[in-house]
């Protein structure tokens, strides 16, 4: 197994086609074809499905891949280092839920890479879907919450897949509300006052069970409940219908001027942390983005992580 090998094997993933790859990493389609054929009967695994179609990835691929990608990485460090020239594309992508501080952390991880050329990615997505592209490799890191009622399932869900949680910061439950709202200038709020108002919370594709739910106070709970599934349309129903949503109080500078957080009343923390693959270290994109998210948006009251 060479470099060049993992190049090339990285190449077909990344252009989905073996004619594309070929002319992106300068050799002809045979030699390609051949060198990754090499590399899978060394390795004993299929890394590729090939059809009439073009090519895709195998489970078995994904997970390769993922390790190919950090040696990559590694070596264009070094040669980075010793040579003064990037020779490798910095990739990372990271999925999420609702978060608007996981996007100011991201803006934060892209205006410090200093790359020429660059392929990240951010997904803002359902629970499942986060846990479903780390494990599939589509992402390095997922952020998500635990919580007393959702910790039990989820974590036998991370066992399975493989994948390890760790925690970032905790912090209170704190509705979200308009400026205008008449609660919004209220110092705490209890559950039951918000009875009779609009509960957005963001629906989760087919699978609705309630641990997967983004939001820590269930929507079943509530007589008013609005599912919506992207942050914009959240954030008019706030401010159109005098509704609210639970979220933690990470505030940063990209959320909408016109929201307010207000403590909720209510026994239970919100402890946000990221998954990924266990035993994979992260990369220098996903160690920035980590360290940010640590440091900067945990809420002032937030017990910070360990």
């Amino acid at each position: 197994m060479t470099l060049q090998q993992l190049k090339y094997a990285d190449a077909i993933a990344d252009c989905g086609s073996i004619s594309e790859a070929a002319r992106r990493v300068f050799v002809t389609q045979p030699t390609l074809t051949e060198s990754v054929r090499l590399l899978e009967e060394e390795l004993r695994i299929a890394i590729f499905n090939r059809s009439s179609r073009g090519v895709s990835v195998t489970r078995e691929g994904e997970e390769f891949l993922a390790s190919a990608r950090q040696i990559l990485d590694d070596a264009a460090r070094i040669q980075e280092k010793y040579t003064g020239k990037a020779v490798r594309r910095p990739q990372f992508a990271v999925s999420c839920q609702h978060y608007a501080f996981a996007v100011e952390a991201f803006m934060e991880v892209v205006r410090a890479c200093a790359a020429e050329s660059y392929d990240f990615t951010i997904r803002e997505t359902v629970t499942s879907e986060i846990i479903d592209d780390v494990a599939r490799h589509r992402s390095e890191i997922g952020l998500i919450y635990l919580s007393r009622r959702n910790e039990t399932p989820l974590r036998k869900i991370l066992q399975r897949e493989e994948l390890e949680f760790e925690e970032l910061f905790a912090a209170k439950p704190h509705v979200f509300l308009g400026k205008k709202h008449p609660l919004a200038k209220r110092k705490s709020v209890k559950p039951d006052e918000l009875d009779g108002y609009p509960y957005l919370t963001y629906e989760q594709g087919t699978e609705n069970a309630l641990y997967f739910s983004e939001e820590i106070m269930p929507a079943i709970d509530r007589r008013k409940s609005i599912r919506v599934r992207d942050r914009a349309t959240m954030t008019k129903l706030v401010l159109g219908l005098d509704g609210f949503t639970v979220a933690s109080g990470a505030h940063c500078k990209t959320y909408n001027e016109d929201i307010v957080s207000v403590p909720l009343k209510m026994d239970d923390d919100i402890r946000v942390g990221f998954i990924r693959r266990s035993g994979i270290p992260l990369s220098a994109e996903g160690a920035a983005f980590v360290s940010v998210v640590r440091n900067k948006f945990a809420e002032p009251s937030a017990k910070p992580a360990k």
